[in-house]
């Protein structure tokens, strides 16, 4: 059995859940609220010293973190990993991509948004997270507009990847409208078999995006 360490509303999280309900395997969810200090318990810290969800644990004990690395651990073997060689660098460039230059601006615009107190400081980093995200959303949208997918000719870790947070950027102030190919793709990911949506936020951290994305903040 395989065991997830995880916060629901977290988009790295999502990513394994939505990657074992569509390969159907049986796993067991751990919630582990990030919001009360979870991840920095002497109990957590001892299998994962950086203290961050997800993370995977088999029955023997070994753990594995990172939610790329998990995706592509999980996806061995199965169709959602290509099995050429190049295919595969290219799923895995897409991946890098998502952590280097899409997560760090959407996924940190929404924390932002949604998880801090209107007078935090740090929104005032939202304008230059936004500019980034956009960059980023740029870039997917040039490559769909002649490509389906971003693992290869069909659906993967790629795409499971990069949809997590892309799916929610509204959440963190992004406007999907000009990116028509984007949003086609995501119609795509909602409608292979096996998809799963990610929660809603608690319904006061969903009330702050709200504020702050919409009411100027």
């Amino acid at each position: 059995m395989t065991t997830i360490h995880g916060y629901s509303s977290s988009g790295n999280c999502h990513k394994l859940r939505l990657l074992l309900e569509q390969l159907g395997r049986p796993y067991r969810w751990i919630e582990v609220d990030i919001t009360a200090g979870a991840t920095r318990t002497p109990a957590f810290l001892a299998k994962n010293p950086n203290g961050r969800v997800p993370m995977l644990e088999l029955d023997d004990g070994r753990i594995l973190v990172e939610s790329n690395a998990i995706l592509c651990f999980l996806a061995e073997g199965t169709p959602y990993l290509p099995a050429d060689a190049w295919q595969r660098a290219q799923a895995l460039g897409w991946m890098f991509f998502e952590q280097y230059s899409h997560e760090p601006y959407i996924a940190v615009a929404r924390f932002i948004s949604g998880w801090t107190p209107l007078d935090s400081p740090r929104r005032a980093d939202l304008p230059r997270l936004r500019e980034r995200g956009h960059q980023a959303l740029a870039v997917m949208e040039k490559h769909l507009a002649s490509n389906d997918w971003f693992t290869g000719p069909d659906h993967g870790v790629a795409d499971i990847a990069l949809f997590a947070y892309t799916d929610v950027a509204g959440d963190g102030g992004f406007d999907l409208s000009p990116y028509p190919a984007l949003r086609d793709w995501l119609a795509r990911v909602r409608a292979t078999p096996g998809f799963v949506a990610m929660p809603d936020p608690p319904a006061a951290m969903k009330a702050l995006i709200e504020q702050s994305t919409w009411g100027g903040a």
